[in-house]
């Protein structure tokens, strides 16, 4: 799949705790297991009750459900953009990544040190927002002063890319992330993906309460949710406390009563890696069959003839048609011979657009 999350924040704000949790998290369907790639990047299942449901009808000797890689980035501090804690080292990691989950400490506790002083949700994430800013900043300045050589020259090209540059320094310098700049041109779309800009990489907050704000978050995290609403995203609350302890438990059914005794549904974890998925613009669609049960992963908007590359090169090669199911109808009808006999078995060709949940068969012909 190739696609990151990325976790950041400043140091002792809960991301380790959090990773370490997502490290020995059990994945309800998954016979794929967290595996770690390096020391603080891995790879988790994504919790899919639909999955479930495809499995219970047709009873496959394997069940690969889909997966998102993680990364735990070191804790920023001020003067990261200068160096400051190998600030370059791990900004360099944020550039790694395709999305960002920015952990907010959210409580108070006088047993637990903030680099701070004390936590306020809203200093804390704008520390980081604004190394960030200024890590990206400096590229855009560095850029501007390679192209002047070639804007005397009269190469169109670099006057075109010294404009949208220009907007994007008076942008960044006014304190507005990349990703906040209405950008319709096609080159400047372009010309950002080319640089990666930290600040272009879709976020979310992770509110890290502590176990008494679980059913009721208080006022940090409100405030914090104020801030992400006028970004366009949004806060997820979790008690990264809560969520270590549920891990360590091996017991379901002792795993089930601190759910109950909490009040939640699930682990917050399953809550956060939907949320990494979501965050990295992929969908799910299914393959079923007696030999296999799969969810596979692509980014929204794929068509079909691209979504048969991803389960093999000869798939793709000689695709012939793909015969699509969505979801609904597939649990509906009782799976392929029953949604088939309802007439809710679709032909498609290579310029689909594959549909979240689609239960796709590809004819193809070697």
């Amino acid at each position: 799949m190739g696609l990151k999350a990325g976790i950041v924040g400043l140091p002792n704000v809960g991301k380790s705790t959090l990773f370490t949790a997502l490290s020995r998290a059990k994945a309800e369907a998954a016979n794929f297991p967290f595996c770690t790639i390096e020391p603080n990047q891995g790879v988790v299942t994504v919790p899919d009750r639909r999955l479930d449901k495809i499995v219970e009808i047709v009873k496959p000797a394997n069940v690969v459900p889909a997966t998102v890689e993680i990364v735990d980035i070191a804790g920023l501090v001020r003067g990261a953009s200068e160096g400051e804690g190998l600030g370059n080292q791990f900004l360099d990691h944020i550039r790694n990544v395709d999305a960002i989950l920015h952990v907010v400490r959210c409580f108070d506790s006088s047993e637990i040190v903030h680099v701070e002083g004390v936590p306020d949700p809203i200093r804390d994430k704008e520390i980081i927002d604004t190394e960030l800013m200024l890590k990206d900043l400096e590229l855009v300045e560095r850029r501007l002063e390679r192209l002047q050589k070639r804007l005397k020259a009269g190469d169109k090209e670099a006057r075109k890319e010294v404009e949208i540059l220009k907007l994007l320094k008076e942008h960044l310098e006014q304190g507005i992330p990349v990703r906040a700049i209405d950008l319709n041109d096609e080159d400047a779309q372009k010309l950002i993906k080319q640089y990666q800009f930290l600040t272009a990489k879709p976020v979310v907050y992770i509110a890290n309460i502590d176990e008494a704000q679980i059913n009721n978050p208080g006022e940090y995290v409100k405030k914090l949710e104020e801030v992400a609403q006028k970004e366009g995203t949004f806060v997820l609350p979790i008690c990264a406390k809560v969520e270590a302890e549920l891990a360590e438990i091996e017991d379901e059914q002792e795993r089930q009563e601190l759910l109950e005794m909490y009040g939640l549904e699930e682990p917050g974890i399953n809550r956060l890696i939907r949320t990494a998925y979501q965050l990295l613009g992929l969908i799910t669609f299914f393959t079923a069959g007696p030999k296999e049960v799969r969810a596979w992963p692509i980014v929204k908007g794929t068509t079909a003839y691209e979504a048969a590359g991803k389960i093999h090169s000869d798939i793709q090669k000689g695709f012939i048609r793909a015969e699509v199911i969505s979801y609904e109808d597939y649990i509906k009808y009782g799976g392929e011979q029953g949604a088939k006999e309802a007439g809710r078995l679709r032909l498609e060709g290579k310029d689909y657009v594959v549909q979240d949940g689609d239960v796709i068969y590809f004819r193809f012909n070697v």
